[in-house]
């Protein structure tokens, strides 16, 4: 096994491994820096330092007897995760990842982890642990957890550092979002992750020059991936920000990127629309030369391709070229990465007919043609990934140009949930009609698209179609469609599903806005513009339109929009329309 970086990884099997030869190879090279408010180097690891720093970890686990169990990790962003993370990979814990809480339905999902891991032992920081029991102390969740403050422990040099993994051990347990449902634990292996990560570097070969600019949660398997394995893997350093800092001033990654000259980045569509935005109100000033990113993946929700092209519109003057610009798509079942656009190209963008997409079928038409959508390629597969579209009804797989559920086949598919073996069997080792008992098994993922020329287009989610008439409608488009009725409204503001009120099936659509344009439009204007607009481009009509306060949507900590805790949320009276009178209370108070 072999990498395009600076030094060849023959024999790597695990991350530890490449860990070791890092240190060996490379081991006063920077490895990791994160970055003070998005902006300023604050602390710097070299990979000498870091090799020390896990076998530490390693030692103090299995000491602690936690070689072989699970344990959760509940880290902000920073350089204390990535030690602790590789520590429980080294010393063969399963970690699960999860986003440190700030409300009090987030200690219950942390509670829910845990108790779907089987453990009690919870490793964090010091002020983690302080701030969660000032905060949320009085919680029954938070009873007969046990928790470790990695960044104050007393470690022992002298400690036995336990043998190291092995490819087919668990390298780490990756609940999903949520985004769907109810959290899964994803058993990934070391084999897993390193088959990803592999193919990754061959789609988007990081080179000897290579620089990781990374602002999404480490916790997440995208943040995780791009952030930490990604460099690790190719030896080339990795600067880090905490995802408020880019939330809060977008044009802080991109300063990053071109202060530090970044090569590689990754992030979800809302993203790069916000920066988009930021820079259409001037705020992004001149945020430098952005000539060296070559891979800016865009990835983890639908691909937007007004998104693709404002964005390369607007930092063009600053160097960006347009073939870095690199669609993606994958799961966290996959490990990652399944399909990724090369960066020696342009995204690929369709037009085609709604009405026959709405039938499943793929129809190009002309960009100008009444009710034409565009959808932008997600790209092909590399090494040994395989990609399919099935009915997921029938099993049967289905010419080009035919939308169907995505399933997928290689050596990045996860082993599956961890304890529930009925699920895992049905989702991960699904098999086509007619396949006999040696025949390839499937990953479904719940992710309907289409492949055209060999590259794969997605459409939508399986559960989440709208179908109505006989018709499907795909909330992403609907959703859009009532994020442009108004300008002003911020992306990922707006969620639509079907809703059963005993009679009859209902459309709603939840979009939510902040103080400013409740108080200059008004609530009841905007809710008959977005129901307008929905009508009108897409020819179905809302039952309800619900206007909420800017931050009521349920959204996973990647920003997507979470439909499923967005409906029952709904159905469960919770979420509160804003009348005119609040409305007023609001702009008065933003």
């Amino acid at each position: 096994m072999s990498t395009t970086g600076p030094h060849p990884t023959v024999g790597v099997r695990t991350l530890p491994d490449a860990l070791r030869l890092r240190s060996e190879k490379q081991p006063d090279e920077t490895a990791y820096v994160f970055l003070r408010n998005g902006e300023e180097p604050h602390e710097a690891l070299t990979y000498r330092e870091l090799y020390s720093d896990v076998g530490l970890r390693a030692a103090a686990f299995a000491a602690a007897g936690l070689s072989g169990r699970n344990a959760v990790l509940l880290y902000p962003s920073g350089l204390e995760f990535i030690r602790t993370l590789l520590g429980c990979m080294y010393g063969r814990v399963a970690c699960a990842p999860v986003q440190v809480p700030r409300r009090r339905e987030e200690v219950q999902r942390l509670r829910r982890i845990a108790d779907d891991s089987g453990t009690t032992t919870v490793l964090s920081t010091a002020e983690v642990v302080h701030d969660l029991q000032e905060r949320f102390g009085d919680m029954p969740e938070l009873d007969g957890l046990t928790f470790l403050a990695t960044d104050t422990l007393a470690y022992s040099p002298d400690a036995p550092v336990p043998a190291p993994p092995g490819p087919d051990d668990t390298a780490l347990l990756q609940y999903t979002s949520g985004s769907t449902g109810d959290p899964k634990g994803v058993v990934v292996s070391h084999a897993n992750f390193l088959a990803n990560v592999v193919e990754t570097d061959e789609l988007w070969p990081c080179e000897p020059d290579g620089t990781v600019v990374n602002w999404l949660p480490l916790f997440h398997d995208m943040g995780m991936l791009f952030g930490i394995v990604l460099p690790l893997w190719a030896g080339i350093p990795s600067y880090l920000m905490a995802p408020d800092a880019f939330i809060r001033r977008p044009a802080r990654w991109l300063e990053a990127i071109a202060r530090f000259g970044g090569t590689h980045a990754a992030a979800p569509s809302f993203a790069y629309e916000l920066c988009a935005r930021a820079a259409a109100d001037g705020k992004t000033g001149d945020v430098g030369d952005l000539s060296r990113w070559r891979v800016a993946a865009n990835g983890a929700e639908p691909v937007r391709w007004a998104t693709v092209r404002s964005f390369t519109e607007a930092f063009a003057p600053y160097g960006f070229d347009p073939r870095a610009m690199c669609p993606g798509f994958g799961l966290a079942e996959n490990t990652l990465k399944a399909t990724g656009t090369r960066q020696d190209r342009e995204p690929v963008v369709q037009w085609l007919s709604a009405e026959a997409l709405r039938e499943g079928n793929a129809q190009p038409v002309g960009e100008a043609a009444e009710g034409a959508v565009p959808l932008v390629s997600s790209g092909g597969t590399v090494g040994r990934t395989r990609v399919r579209i099935v009915d997921p009804a029938e099993r049967e797989v289905l010419p080009e140009d035919r939308v169907g559920e995505i399933w997928i086949n290689g050596p990045c598919v996860a082993g599956g949930y961890l304890g529930r073996p009925v699920v895992s069997e049905e989702t991960f080792r699904a098999r086509v009609a007619g396949a006999d008992d040696s025949g390839e098994t499937y990953l479904r993922t719940g992710d309907l698209g289409f492949l055209h020329e060999g590259e794969l287009y997605v459409t939508g989610r399986l559960k989440d179609v709208i179908i109505r008439k006989g018709r499907n409608h795909y909330p992403q488009d609907l959703e859009l469609s009532a994020e442009r009725a108004v300008p002003g409204l911020h992306p990922n503001c707006a969620v639509a599903f079907s809703s059963e009120d005993g009679e009859r099936e209902q459309l709603v659509v939840v979009v939510e806005a902040d103080g400013r344009l409740l108080k200059s439009l008004g609530a009841e204007t905007l809710r008959l513009r977005v129901y307008d607009a929905v009508r009108g481009m897409h020819r179905i009509t809302p039952d309800v339109v619900l206007v909420v306060r800017r931050g009521a949507l349920p959204k996973t900590s990647s920003g997507k929009v979470q439909r499923r805790a967005c409906k029952q949320r709904y159905e469960n009276g919770e979420l509160t329309a804003v009348t005119a009178s609040a409305a007023a209370t609001v702009g008065t108070e933003a």
